[in-house]
């Protein structure tokens, strides 16, 4: 079993119970493949070898460089890859509930900005293009929230804000306070 560290090598025990054979004799076999894209090196190793796509992921990651799927080890290096207009208005959010309830903890999960509560996801923050998408973990509250959230587009588990949404703090706060009910 893997470990929330996000290296690639905590599958590579269980790689070898599995199959039987040491991740170096896998890694062996990918470079062999030579030139092999990464979706070829994957049907190499599920298809020809039996390999789950979590096993097969981490041998062909790591074998092509990347030691670990974390790009951020804290919410400051996060905030520190967005545009300035993403930045300021992620960092917003995040302020006035941690202001609200400073007992929750921000921490990156999913290489996403999230909060917790104890050992739960409450609040969770991802960037596009035009937008940000805001995750409550909790489809009963955003259906129950229908009135407090109309204007904002709302999906089954998420609802988005504008990338230069002027933060309001009043749905945040009463959000926040649902959900921390829950």
């Amino acid at each position: 079993m893997s470990s929330n560290s996000g290296k690639r090598s905590h599958h590579f025990p269980a790689i070898e119970r599995k199959h039987g054979k040491p991740a170096s004799h896998w890694l062996g076999l990918l470079k062999k493949l030579g030139d092999a894209k990464y979706p070829e090196q994957i049907a190499f190793l599920r298809d020809k070898h039996g390999f789950s796509q979590a096993h097969a992921n981490a041998l062909a990651m790591h074998h092509r460089g990347s030691t670990t799927s974390r790009r951020f080890a804290t919410p400051k290096e996060y905030f520190a890859s967005l545009d300035p207009l993403h930045a300021k208005t992620a960092k917003k959010i995040f302020a006035v509930i941690r202001t609200e309830y400073p007992d929750l903890e921000l921490v990156i999960a999913w290489n996403q900005p999230m909060l917790k509560h104890e050992d739960t996801y409450v609040f969770g923050l991802s960037i596009a293009k035009n937008h940000l998408t805001i995750n409550l973990f909790s489809p009963t509250l955003l259906a129950s929230s229908a009135e407090l959230l109309n204007g904002f587009k709302v999906n089954k588990h998420t609802f988005t804000v504008p990338a230069d949404w002027k933060v309001e703090e009043k749905i945040l706060k009463r959000l926040m306070k649902l959900r921390l009910a829950e």
